[in-house]
């Protein structure tokens, strides 16, 4: 007998309770579609790892010991504690396979709603949980399991992605219509120094296209303003606070009603991605594969539909 019985199997457990009910170890093996030595084999290894005996002979029959009696109650304890493991693991499962959690950047809320409501279109019984956040907020995210799948530009650093480019990601520099740079054209990066600018935190996607403008030709960054929104930055913008730079894709309606105006400067706009992406080496459930599929074929279409033409300065 080992000292704590950790040799002891289910599969012995589950023999051992056909046995007492049958009475037989042929009549245990039929019901097990096992051969009647093997039942009798395994019923020896536990008597063995117990240091007890378990049945005696009667006749044909066989007639469990009052340990035996005695251990009934815990075997099937143990064994129903299985099948219920079993089906809660089923369970469980067919609810993930028709789950997928989805996270999106903040700057993706202006058209990623409309994105997975056509998705829901397509697959209306599966479960699309959605939550925004910034960008470290995304990242986070994915790193601790708590979603499946992201929508965000460029694809984080400090973990490994799989990564489905699926559209173009403009970014513009816009100012209100009465800033004194609305009226010139060809803006070189020199000529915006001077002026103030309106950025979102560190981190951010937004933030890095402002700070890579500036700093990868040498120049300091200009004095500025941080807010934490685009939202909060576009209304500063229409107020003529500042100019920023900010994803074409979050102005469209302002820029369309005339509040606000895209500037023509150097190197702009600068055009990044859009990204569906997910760790790397995870096996997405079956309602995530959906997602990541439709993103796929679907969404450069929806991205064109959506936005129409890339805005242009002007």
């Amino acid at each position: 007998m080992s000292k704590d019985g950790s040799r002891i199997t289910l599969r012995q457990l589950e023999i051992f309770l056909a046995a007492v009910e049958n009475r037989s170890f042929a009549a245990a093996a039929d019901t097990l579609s096992l051969s009647a030595p093997a039942v009798s084999m395994q019923m020896s290894k536990l008597g063995e790892e117990l240091g007890a005996v378990l049945f005696e002979k009667d006749g044909r029959s066989i007639q469990p010991t009052e340990i035996a009696n005695a251990l009934v109650p815990y075997a099937r304890q143990m064994t129903t504690t299985l099948t219920d493991a079993v089906e809660m693991v089923k369970s469980m499962q067919g609810e993930l396979d028709n789950r997928v959690r989805v996270a999106m950047v903040s700057t993706a809320r202006n058209f990623g709603p409309q994105l997975f409501q056509a998705f829901q279109k397509h697959h209306p019984r599966i479960d699309l949980q959605i939550t925004i956040a910034n960008r470290r907020g995304v990242i986070e995210a994915l790193e601790t399991g708590q979603i499946d799948l992201a929508l965000m530009g460029r694809p984080p650093r400090r973990i490994e992605v799989t990564a489905h480019q699926f559209a173009r990601h403009p970014y513009v520099l816009i100012s209100h219509p009465d800033h004194p740079l609305a009226r010139f054209r060809h803006l070189r990066r020199t000529d915006l120094a001077a002026h103030s600018f309106l950025v979102r935190e560190p981190g951010s996607g937004t933030r890095m296209v402002h700070e890579h403008y500036f700093q990868s030709v040498g120049l300091s960054l200009p004095r500025s303003q941080e807010m934490d929104s685009n939202a909060n930055i576009k209304q500063a913008v229409m107020a003529n606070m500042g100019l920023a730079f900010i994803s074409a894709h979050t102005i469209a309606l302002e820029y369309e009603a005339g509040k606000l105006t895209i500037l023509e400067a150097e190197g702009m706009p600068e055009l990044r991605d859009w990204f569906v992406l997910y760790p790397k080496n995870t096996a997405l459930g079956a309602a995530a594969r959906q997602f990541r599929d439709f993103i796929k074929a679907e969404g450069p279409q929806f991205m064109r539909d959506f936005f129409g033409a890339t805005l242009a300065p002007g």
